[in-house]
């Protein structure tokens, strides 16, 4: 009887050890645990931030660093749909590091589709030809190049540089643009020999330098004049009519002067290999929204007890249980048989 006591205790107590760890090895497999039981998560995260300065810092130099390297410039299309970049290496510079990665950027995917490599000459020069545009209050050649120096210098958008020299016979001055101004104008006109100061017999408006002009005023004069009584007397008149109107006239606003210089530029390679990656982007795919904005995520599984640990424990402690029963049950009986058999 003790002994299958002591089964049940062991048995027990080792349903009660085993239970946390049956529910620590099922919560372990929750794939939404928080970020805050994930020491990992945060190392990472730090790690990434420490590398995204490096690359801030080296990107500046155009070089290589220990893994990545990074572009001296890109190029993009007008349409977004290319986009170029340009390593200078040298010859201790690894081109595996160049990235080939996909990336998402401005709403395009982009995708490397070829890798090229420039051997860079040790020396480089070409012809050039520059085209420069400004602007110009006169017309007048003196004055138009005063504003254009005899040469200049200049770098390309690759780098390469030079002292260029005017061409005078590609100068060319255009009109920029035309306003107008509006003036008051006005003119006199004479009527002699007139019966009476009446202005009926004075037109109301006349043309003037294909302007029409309207009468502003009179002034009379009196012609043939005598006494009678003292008084002076007038047969006939004489009207200075003034008229007056507004004249609107253009002017030019200024010039516009364009002038080619030409030379030649170049530049020395320094011992460098040129890789140029082409990446082709594609339009991204607009995120349709899900039920009332948010987007759906499967919901975490419930953490629970792993029952095969659990139940078999008190599977044995039930085993246990049924044999002490048993065990008494029979016990019993045989103490009541013989107790019978002393009766009798």
């Amino acid at each position: 009887m003790k002994k299958l006591t002591a089964v049940c205790a062991l048995a027990l107590a080792l349903t009660m050890a085993l239970a946390p760890a049956a529910y620590a090895a099922e919560w372990a497999g929750v794939p939404h645990a928080s970020p805050a039981m994930r020491v990992a998560w945060g190392t990472e995260e730090q790690g990434s931030e420490h590398s995204f300065r490096r690359q801030a810092e080296t990107e500046q130099s155009g070089l290589c660093d220990d893994v990545v390297c990074y572009p001296s410039s890109v190029t993009q299309s007008e349409d977004g749909t290319e986009i170029r970049k340009f390593y200078d290496l040298s010859p201790e510079d690894d081109p595996t590091g160049i990235p080939r990665s996909d990336f998402e950027q401005d709403g395009y995917h982009y995708t490397l589709v070829d890798l090229l490599k420039q051997e860079l000459p040790e020396h480089e020069s070409r012809q050039h030809t520059e085209t420069v545009t400004l602007d110009s209050k006169n017309k007048d050649m003196a004055s138009v190049l005063a504003l254009l120096p005899q040469e200049k210098s200049f770098i390309t958008d690759d780098g390469l540089a030079g002292t260029l020299t005017l061409r005078l016979d590609t100068v060319q001055v255009e009109v920029a643009g035309y306003g107008s101004s509006t003036k008051q104008v006005s003119a006199t006109r004479t009527y002699p020999n007139l019966a009476g100061q009446d202005t009926q017999y004075i037109p109301k408006t006349i043309q003037d330098g294909g302007r029409t002009l309207t009468l502003q005023d009179v002034s009379w004069q009196t012609d043939n004049t005598g006494s009678l009584d003292g008084y002076a007397l007038g047969d006939r008149y004489t009207a200075v009519a003034t008229y007056t109107g507004s004249a609107t006239s253009s002017y030019v606003k200024g010039y516009t002067v364009t002038a080619d210089y030409t030379g030649t530029v170049s530049r020395i390679a320094l011992n460098k290999t040129r890789y140029v990656a082409i990446f082709e982007g594609t339009p991204l795919q607009p995120v349709e929204p899900v039920g009332d904005g948010l987007e759906a995520t499967d919901p975490a599984p419930a953490a629970s007890f792993n029952w095969p640990l659990l139940l078999a424990p008190l599977g044995l402690i039930a085993a246990a249980g049924g044999s002490i029963g048993i065990a008494l049950f029979l016990k019993r009986r045989s103490e009541l048989a013989e107790g019978g058999d002393e009766d009798a």
